[in-house]
């Protein structure tokens, strides 16, 4: 088939020449026809046009897990990035058909370490620091380094359980080696009181660990990764909201940086921040350090509070983004005819070992 039929984004041109309102009509009728046979989960941070064909809202991992439980499916659409359709593929059974809309949907923290710079590290710092390291990843990491983590005996956390996840993996081995996120990692050490003095970092792309101490000072080492929409927040944005508007409370993510989430009001995962939201007293004002599209969805959801983002000037999370209406009626309408596109498998011992990592998590939270 030749390429001029297609858009810059692999679809053919024929959906972008289609309205809203005709795309709308497509997913809702596979939708209607499919039935139970179709499970579609979108992310926390999808935007609106996604959402509102979902059959369940959530994180990553929760997804992953009511895809498992929908057991007259046979395809789930996951309306989120890769390394969640991963997750998909890995806790559902062979019969099961994980597609993900659009293969753009990436995640620029977990592409941030790969297999082979992982186990170059963990090499490099067994050797160098001489004591038992136990490594932890965020569920936010792609199926290989999940895997890295279950082949040493180590597990998966969220940024719900990372308080339990990381204190179960202190007291197993000396040395906890958490990635990709450096800042979930530190931030949760330091809540449990570690100080910053005895935390390093792990440069992936120079092969260095970045350290002022002594090496038998190390409790914990930070791999070098960020979540690029989390690290906008800053500390002048609290600051300017501190002086502008004192009764207007700073609710951030824990993937924040240290010093964003130590000048905060409160932080926690998006599940802590819906349900402060929740919770919150009508008329009570509020700055929330993450994601937009789940920002601006709370502030709709909740007219009686005065919502704002902490950083005015934020983008959407773009690789989230890129699952839209056309994307979605496109996937469906392959699948429908029998000839699903993008589709995300993983390989069976890839599979066993971030499972593996996954078990170890959910024993113990």
């Amino acid at each position: 088939m030749s390429l001029d039929l297609f858009t810059e984004q692999g679809i053919p041109k024929t959906y972008s020449e289609k309205t809203d309102a005709q795309l709308v009509t497509i997913i809702k009728g596979i939708k209607e026809r499919m039935g139970s046979r179709l499970f579609l989960p979108a992310h926390h941070y999808q935007k609106d046009e996604v959402v509102q064909f979902a059959d369940a809202t959530g994180d990553s991992l929760q997804l992953a897990q009511l895809a498992k439980q929908m057991t007259d499916a046979e395809y789930t659409v996951f309306c989120g990035v890769h390394f969640m359709a991963e997750t998909a593929d890995m806790l559902t059974d062979q019969t099961h058909t994980v597609v993900l809309p659009d293969m753009r949907a990436g995640c620029s923290m977990a592409d941030m370490a790969n297999g082979f710079q992982t186990e170059r590290a963990y090499e490099i710092l067994t050797n160098r620091l001489g004591r038992s390291i136990l490594p932890l990843t965020y569920v936010n990491s792609t199926a290989e380094i999940k895997a890295f983590v279950g082949r040493h005996g180590g597990a998966t956390v969220t940024s719900s359980n990372a308080v339990p996840m990381v204190e179960w993996a202190l007291g197993e081995r000396e040395i906890l080696f958490f990635l990709p996120d450096q800042h979930l990692g530190r931030n949760t050490a330091h809540a449990l009181g570690i100080p910053l003095e005895q935390m390093a970092v792990w440069d992936p792309i120079a092969d260095r660990l970045i350290f002022d101490g002594a090496d038998e000072d190390i409790r914990v080492v930070l791999w070098k990764g960020h979540c690029s929409v989390h690290e906008k927040f800053t500390v002048g944005q609290i600051e300017q909201f501190r002086q502008a508007d004192p009764e207007r409370k700073i609710l951030v993510h824990p993937e924040c940086s240290f010093e964003v989430v130590a000048a905060s009001d409160l932080n926690g995962s998006t599940a802590y921040i819906i349900d402060q939201i929740k919770r919150a007293e009508p008329g009570t004002k509020w700055a929330i350090g993450t994601e937009m599209n789940l920002v601006q969805r709370l502030a709709n959801d909740y007219p009686q509070l005065d919502i704002v983002s902490l950083n005015p000037f934020m983008c959407p999370c773009l690789t989230m983004n890129r699952i839209d209406l056309r994307h979605l009626a496109w996937s469906l309408e392959q699948i429908e005819a029998g000839q699903p596109v993008n589709i995300i498998t993983v390989d069976p011992e890839t599979t066993r070992y971030a499972v593996l990592a996954l078990e170890r998590m959910l024993e113990r939270s």
